[in-house]
């Protein structure tokens, strides 16, 4: 199965995705969700970026809390809506938000 995330937080939602098999995993960082890839607290990247997955961060949320995407971690990819869109009914068959 090829399963989408959609993850909106930051402190929470990791123990969901450890439970998580599928052959293709892609998690897309949405809202709160967007510090993964943005942040780095003791100098350290998001475990969450560790997993086995495509990650893509949504660039309206970068933008509405003033980050650019230069700002984010070269593990993610920025995407627009309309990539999500496309991402939805061309990538993956499932999509969950956590």
């Amino acid at each position: 199965m090829k399963l989408g995330v959609f993850m909106s937080d930051f402190r929470g939602g990791s123990d969901v995705l450890d439970r998580l098999s599928a052959e293709k995993l892609g998690i897309i960082l949405v809202g709160n969700g967007i510090y993964h890839a943005t942040t780095k607290e003791n100098g350290k990247s998001s475990p969450l970026l560790n997993k086995s997955a495509n990650f893509y961060v949504l660039s309206e949320d970068l933008e509405s809390r003033g980050f650019s995407p230069a700002d984010v971690d070269s593990r993610v990819k920025p995407v627009t809506y309309s990539d999500v869109v496309d991402l939805i009914f061309n990538d993956y068959e499932k999509i969950i938000w956590i």
